[in-house]
């Protein structure tokens, strides 16, 4: 419309902002257990299934293994790396069997969310993209799933000659479906996960690839078929048991791996290193090309599946060279050493914008929420936000671990405010904790998120009710689970400042994050009478909201009924 005018969407107890990985995950889990909430997933795209939609350049696949990418309720069954497509097939099957379909709303775009106290809910502005539509939904309950960067908006590095250069500059996350790399000349500017997953697919097309790298990664290479999971299907035992013996076997390797990289990192340095040595040519610079400048997972560890990054190497099909680009000539890119490499399609695989809850403008009561300036609760919640949850995976496990985690924290939670009789949930700092020192989101010589801290409040307001009642649970990580991304984060060279949780609760010395989400909830919680929903019935029509009391309970108390 654009005139400002909004059309009425209604009023849906539970609203999932995107319909990826994540917001799939969400929706199963709310019909599974809430089958009478009403639920709406919304999404910018022509239909579900986030990045493995929206990414399609050639070799598209998964950078974590799906026996834990895939979900806890739906085990998968296959080869441990998967291509884009099967991986977009499974979450079709998803959608399919559990009935989702109605559910989702393709083509919408959240563009901002209000909360109201006075009302006890969230208005949401949506734009429909096909139609170009405002609309306006409320919703006793968000949900967040929109993932961390924006799918139309790559980075692309501003590179000095780019104009004069005669051939064709391409992004992965935007390929052309009429880029024929026959007999090309190509050079792929990047050394991450997509780079290592594209130049094996484009090798045997193109002339030569060549990997221009400011600087090396960590790679390591792995079968897309294990050992163990050749042996489990000779025993011919059921599948589900196969599928969760592996779950299991990969949990722990990534496991091992991350904690000795931060106990031991020279003997993970090593082993990355001896695992690819092997598979490289004679004559290859692994020193030069091979051996990054930072602590073994600092950043993510590539899989090159099969090892076939390295053998395009060794059949001469590309090439590694490792220096800065000094500027872009009509045929090519001249290095600061004075190289220059031939080109004639160059591909930026410089990753990606970082986006914040999907760019959705939040605001409570009139104010906006700079999520930088909020405390995370559990790492799903922000201080000072009511009825708002989010999804943000792990970063070293696979995404969809966390996917499951969040979604039983967030089930529970509104189990216990229908329990309760209560319409709103606030995680908000204690009065202890208000001076707590705040530390960066992100430790600079370790990239997960750190500990946090901040207590949960549940409100009850009934219409029929003298007083609310307020309910406060405390809730600590021992081991911390990967929340969300940092407050200052680089993506290539360009800064994406302000992030979920970007600056957290955390105390000097806290344990740095790894864990599979072991966490235990201490709860001081005063049951309130009364039923109720967390969202159900459309809100406006009772009365003012009473004045709340709040309830003092000692930390440690065990209350029946809390969180746990």
């Amino acid at each position: 419309m654009g005139d400002g005018s909004r059309s009425e969407a209604g009023h849906v107890d539970v609203l999932i902002v995107g319909a990826g990985v994540s917001g799939i995950g969400a929706a199963h889990h709310l019909r599974e257990h809430f089958g009478d909430h009403s639920v709406v997933v919304l999404d910018a795209q022509e239909r579900h299934g986030g990045t493995w939609w929206t990414q399609r350049f050639p070799g598209v696949r998964s950078d974590s293994d799906l026996y834990t990418y895939a979900y806890r309720f739906k085990p998968w069954h296959g080869p441990s790396i998967a291509s884009g497509d099967k991986i977009l097939r499974y979450l079709d099957e998803v959608v399919a069997e559990d009935g989702l379909g109605p559910h989702l709303r393709p083509r919408h775009r959240v563009t901002a969310a209000h909360w109201s106290s006075a009302d006890r809910c969230w208005t949401v502005d949506v734009t429909r993209d096909d139609t170009g539509e405002d609309l306006r939904f409320t919703t006793g309950f968000l949900w967040m799933c929109a993932g961390y960067y924006r799918h139309g908006d790559p980075y692309r590095p501003e590179w000095p000659g780019t104009e004069r250069f005669a051939g064709r500059i391409v992004h992965p996350m935007s390929w052309p479906e009429d880029l024929d790399l026959t007999g090309r000349r190509v050079v792929v500017i990047g050394s991450g996960s997509t780079a290592a997953t594209l130049i094996p697919a484009i090798a045997e097309q193109a002339a030569h690839v060549t990997m221009l790298q400011r600087s090396p990664s960590y790679y390591i290479a792995k079968p897309t078929v294990t050992e163990l999971g050749t042996t489990l299907e000779a025993l011919d035992i059921p599948r589900a048991w196969t599928s969760e013996i592996l779950r299991r076997q990969f949990v722990s390797q990534t496991q091992w791996l991350a904690r000795t990289a931060l106990e031991d990192p020279q003997l993970v340095h090593d082993y990355l290193l001896e695992n690819v040595r092997p598979l490289l040519p004679e004559d290859f610079d692994v020193e030069q090309h091979l051996t990054p400048r930072y602590r073994p997972w600092q950043q993510r560890v590539c899989i090159v599946p099969d090892g076939d990054l390295f053998a395009a190497l060794r059949e001469k099909k590309a090439s590694i060279v490792t220096d800065t680009v000094e500027t872009f000539t009509e045929h090519g890119i001249r290095l600061r050493s004075g190289e220059e490499l031939p080109a004639d399609v160059v591909v930026s695989a410089t990753g990606f914008n970082l986006a914040v809850f999907g760019d959705v403008a939040l605001s409570v009561d009139g104010e906006p929420v700079d999520v930088a300036d909020r405390v995370t609760w559990r790492g799903l919640m922000l201080s000072g936000v009511p009825n708002m949850a989010y999804v943000f995976g792990y970063l070293r496990h696979s995404w969809t671990l966390r996917v499951d985690l969040v979604a039983d924290v967030v089930c529970r939670l509104l189990a216990h405010l229908r329990e309760r009789g209560a319409t709103t949930v606030t995680p908000t700092l204690r009065a202890q904790d208000a001076d707590m020192a705040l530390l960066p989101w992100s430790d600079p010589a370790n990239f997960n998120p750190a500990t946090s801290r901040a207590p949960c409040t549940c409100s009850t307001a009934r219409a029929t009710a003298r007083r609310g009642t307020t309910c406060s649970s405390t809730t600590r990580n021992s081991t911390s689970s990967p929340t969300s991304i940092w407050r200052t984060a680089r993506c290539g060279t360009r800064e994406a400042r302000g992030s979920p949780g970007a600056r957290a609760g955390r105390r000097s010395g806290s344990p740095a994050i790894g864990a599979l989400g072991r966490y235990r909830a201490e709860s001081e919680c005063q049951n309130g009478g009364g039923s109720g929903s967390s969202g159900g019935g459309r809100p406006g029509a009772s009365p003012a909201v009473p004045a709340r009391e709040t309830l003092a309970v000692p930390v440690g108390e065990a209350v029946p009924g809390g969180l746990r």
